[in-house]
């Protein structure tokens, strides 16, 4: 799954998936919508671009079956959402925190709505990394 998104659900939305390396040298995956603003951050990192890519793609092929949901900010007043993956690690979490709830969970279906698109698609619309 690499190159432009050909599925129906996410054509031309601009959304798109960059990699992004830390500090210390490991991956983490974030998707941007088209006007720049982050949607999700990947909540685990990879020794290698590969690896990130590849889970990004697995989250994406197996969104329908993932559980998750939203909470309060343990580090704010807000509230965030979180994904976990099949063994119950969290996978993806909102790339900020929400000031009502009602917010975060639209949010939070948007993003299970984008995910199941993606994992639909031909491939995920992989971009630069900033």
């Amino acid at each position: 799954m690499t190159g432009d998104v050909r599925g129906a659900s996410t054509r031309g939305t601009g959304t798109r998936c960059q990699v992004d390396i830390n500090e210390d040298g490991w991956f983490s995956w974030r998707l941007t919508a088209n006007n720049g603003r982050v949607i999700a951050l990947g909540a685990r990192t990879y020794q290698d671009e590969a690896q990130c890519k590849t889970a990004f793609e697995a989250l994406c092929t197996g969104a329908d079956g993932l559980a998750g949901g939203v909470q309060h900010a343990a580090e704010s007043n807000g509230w965030v959402w979180r994904l976990r993956g099949p063994d119950g690690q969290v996978q993806a979490v909102s790339a900020r925190a929400y000031e009502r709830h009602s917010t975060c969970q639209a949010a939070y279906e948007r993003f299970r709505v984008l995910l199941l698109g993606l994992g639909a698609a031909e491939a995920v619309p992989w971009g630069d990394s900033s």
